[in-house]
């Protein structure tokens, strides 16, 4: 029996017309070119076959994607039907009504199974503004051959001055082999997302309670220090250019004894495909300094939020749904393994018993929960945010700081040269901005 004789002749032809409306849509994504998102690319055709909307992809380099689209979302340029962001930028601006609320999502999405922590990140006065591709935290990933070899034994909460000597004996320049790898590379959300928490975990913050920069402070300049030498002793050459990408790289190629980073990195350098050393990786939560509570973990989703200035916001939700869901977290289960879905967005993925066997699960698990934006510092803080202060003006801050720090790295000026320029930077901006 032919469609158009069950449904009708009118409500056929609204089918229809419906399809070939979607037939002509197509819309434009903005996205950081990070390997969850390169792979959720490679599934797009199934998304075009099922809905009739065509997808049209931009993909750029982390630093590049947050200039590209804060540009956009502050001019209405409407460039983009669907941006990647994160949890700095979605509260900030959905308050700012540039984005579409994510308020309708259909009962099948089931909202309430995003985890929490990633949920109220997302949000502003409780209204989710971007739905979560995936979660992160941060923590060690560690070569466990390198580490048996050496004779030690990674701890479950190590400390940083455990994490140097481990670099000292897994460090072997005549293989390659660099004891650590860490960013280094400026931007806020690259090398200032690794400093930021090195900072956090040495007792340091970014400022009082009055809004003051606290840069020439001893916790500064303990957590700055111990990361140059670290570094310089224990890493790769011209590490104040590496970021996430880079020292993926180096790490799945076999050259870092370990490297704390994003947790999302878990499935990419355990997975042979990609990884020289995916059969002899290990996992813990990130160090802290000996006496402070405070690790050196880190929060964060990247996330797909509709700009307000969109014309295709109907097809642009249609994508979210499909991309965020538990049906895609299967999809690339059926065809990857559940070892490679999109991790740390949904609390039914770390309920599912497939996902229990995968060696890195857990550890995530940890890591996101062990971070607090609420009180992310050990002295008070007049900011949430772990890894950033949720403020419109930070991202520019932190941006000229992390080059002060990157030029530290290199050897261009003094660890005490980088704070004193990173405090007049700071207190400079929060002054004109009216903080202080």
């Amino acid at each position: 029996m032919s469609l158009k004789r069950v449904l009708g002749a009118s409500t056929a032809l609204t089918l229809c017309s419906a399809a070939a409306f979607a037939q002509d849509t197509t819309i434009t994504i903005a996205t950081v070119n990070n390997g969850d998102m390169i792979r959720m690319q490679g599934y797009t055709d199934q998304f075009t076959a099922e809905t009739g909307i065509g997808v049209e992809w931009v993909t750029l380099e982390e630093n590049v994607l947050r200039q590209r689209v804060t540009t956009d979302i502050t001019t209405n340029g409407g460039q983009f039907d669907i941006m990647t962001i994160g949890m700095y930028e979605t509260p900030i601006w959905g308050a700012n009504d540039w984005l579409v609320p994510l308020d309708n999502l259909s009962e099948e999405y089931n909202v309430d199974d995003i985890l929490p922590a990633m949920r109220n990140g997302l949000s502003h006065d409780g209204t989710l503004y971007a739905a979560p591709f995936y979660g992160e935290s941060s923590m060690v990933m560690y070569r466990t051959d390198l580490m048996e070899e050496a004779g030690l034994e990674m701890p479950d909460e190590p400390t940083w001055e455990f994490i140097r000597e481990a670099a000292a004996a897994m460090d072997d320049p005549e293989t390659s082999v660099n004891g650590i790898c860490l960013r280094g590379k400026p931007g806020w959300g690259e090398g200032g997302a690794t400093a930021t928490v090195l900072g956090n975990s040495f007792g340091a913050r970014w400022f009082d309670e009055e809004w003051n920069a606290q840069f020439d402070t001893e916790e500064w300049a303990n957590a700055l220090n111990f990361y140059v030498e670290l570094m310089n002793d224990y890493g790769p050459d011209g590490y104040e250019t590496n970021g996430f990408n880079e020292n993926l790289s180096l790490f799945q190629q076999g050259r870092c004894g370990m490297w704390i980073d994003a947790t999302v990195a878990a499935s990419f350098v355990t997975n042979p495909d990609d990884s020289e050393v995916a059969d002899s990786v290990g996992f813990t939560l990130a160090p802290n300094a000996e006496g402070v509570e405070k690790k050196a973990n880190w929060l964060w989703a990247w996330a797909l939020a509709i700009p307000a200035g969109t014309q295709k916001q109907d097809a642009a939700l249609q994508f979210i749904e499909w991309a965020t869901s538990a049906d895609y977290i299967e999809l690339v289960a059926e065809n990857e393994g559940w070892a490679n879905v999109p991790p740390g967005a949904r609390t039914s993925l770390y309920e599912n018993p497939n996902y229990a066997d995968v060696p890195f699960a857990q550890k995530t698990l940890d890591s996101i929960l062990a971070a607090d934006p609420n009180n992310p510092t050990v002295d008070p803080v007049p900011y949430t945010g772990v890894q950033f202060a949720a403020i419109p003006e930070f991202a520019g801050i932190a941006t000229e700081v992390s080059q002060e720090f990157a030029a530290a790295y290199a050897g261009q000026q003094s660890v005490e040269q980088a704070l004193e320029n990173a405090q007049a930077i700071t207190n400079e901006a929060m002054e004109a901005a009216g903080y202080r």
